[in-house]
C-alpha cells in the first residue's frame, strides 16, 4: 500500500428514502494518518463509517479498503478484511456478560487457535497497551468506569494487530481531564503501532490533539485538508464551527500551553 490511499471513496450517494445524505462524496485516507469526520447533526458521520465498514451499502459509489473493492467482495474475502480493521464503537460496545478479557480475547478465538495461556497472556498485553491494570481482566463491563469501559473496547479493537483503526466518538461522555488522556492515548497508540486511524467526533480538543487532517461533511460531500486549511475555506459551518466560542476557546487552549 506505499504509495496508495488505504481507503479510497469515489463518488459516494447514500440515500434514505427521499432524503440524500451523500452526494458525489469522495475522501482518501493516507497510510499512518489520523483523520477526523465531522459535521452537523445528520449529514451522515457514523453512516459514512458504517459503509467503510462495509457495515452498509451506499445507494452508488465504489469504496476501496487496503486496495481492495468492497462491493466485489465475497463473504471470506470481506472476513479476512475486516481481521485487519478494529472498531471501537461509541461507550466500548462490550459483550457485557463477558469479562474484560474474554471480551478481549473473542476476536482471537474467532481468528486464530491459541492455547488458554498465550490467550491470556495476550489479553493481559493489550489491557497494559492501553494503560489498563492486569486485573481489570477478571472484571465484567458494568464493573468498570466509563473510562476504562472505553480503553477495554480498545483493547478489544487491537487485539487482532489491525492496520486501520476507526473509532466513533471516542471521547464522548469522558470528562475533561479523561478525554484528554484518551486524546494522548490514541495518538501515542498511532505513533508507536505505525496505524492508520479514522475517527467520527463532536469533540474540538479531540480534533486538534489527534488528527492530522480533516474530512468535514457539509452539502452532503466532504471538505478535506488540514486544520489551517479548512479555517481559511469561506464556508458558513466552517466557520461557525472553527470560529465560534467553543472553536475559539479550543484552539486558544494548545497556545496557552505552549
Amino acid at each position: 500500500m506505499q504509495g496508495q490511499p488505504v481507503i479510497s471513496v469515489r463518488e459516494l450517494s447514500t440515500r434514505f428514502g427521499s432524503q440524500v445524505v451523500h452526494e458525489e462524496l469522495e475522501l482518501d485516507v493516507s497510510q499512518g494518518e489520523i483523520l477526523g469526520i465531522v459535521g452537523a447533526s445528520g449529514t451522515g458521520k457514523s453512516v459514512l463509517l458504517h459503509e467503510i465498514l462495509g457495515l452498509m451499502r451506499p445507494v452508488r459509489g465504489r469504496i476501496l479498503v487496503l486496495g481492495q473493492d468492497l462491493a466485489a467482495l465475497g463473504d471470506a474475502a470481506r472476513r479476512a478484511l475486516q481481521a485487519r480493521q478494529g472498531v471501537l464503537f461509541q461507550d466500548g460496545a462490550l459483550f457485557s456478560s463477558m469479562t474484560v478479557g474474554q471480551n478481549i480475547q473473542a476476536p482471537l478465538r474467532e481468528r486464530l487457535e491459541l492455547s488458554e495461556e498465550l490467550l491470556g497472556h495476550l489479553a493481559g498485553l493489550k489491557l497494559a497497551l492501553v494503560g489498563l491494570p492486569l486485573d481489570a481482566c477478571n472484571k465484567y463491563p458494568a464493573e468498570l468506569s466509563g473510562g476504562m469501559r472505553k480503553r477495554a473496547g480498545l483493547a478489544r479493537a487491537l487485539a487482532l494487530d489491525p492496520e486501520i483503526l476507526f473509532l466513533d466518538e471516542p471521547t464522548a461522555g469522558l470528562d475533561p481531564i479523561g478525554a484528554a488522556e484518551f486524546d494522548r492515548l490514541i495518538r501515542g497508540l498511532q505513533q508507536s503501532l505505525g496505524l492508520t486511524a479514522v475517527m467520527v467526533t463532536h469533540d474540538l480538543d479531540t480534533l486538534i490533539a489527534t488528527c492530522d487532517r480533516i474530512a468535514a461533511l457539509v452539502d452532503k460531500r466532504a471538505l478535506v485538508g488540514t486544520l489551517d486549511e479548512l479555517r481559511n475555506l469561506d464556508h458558513p459551518w466552517l466557520r461557525a464551527y472553527f470560529d465560534g466560542p467553543r472553536g475559539r476557546a479550543a484552539l486558544r487552549a494548545p497556545l496557552e500551553e505552549a
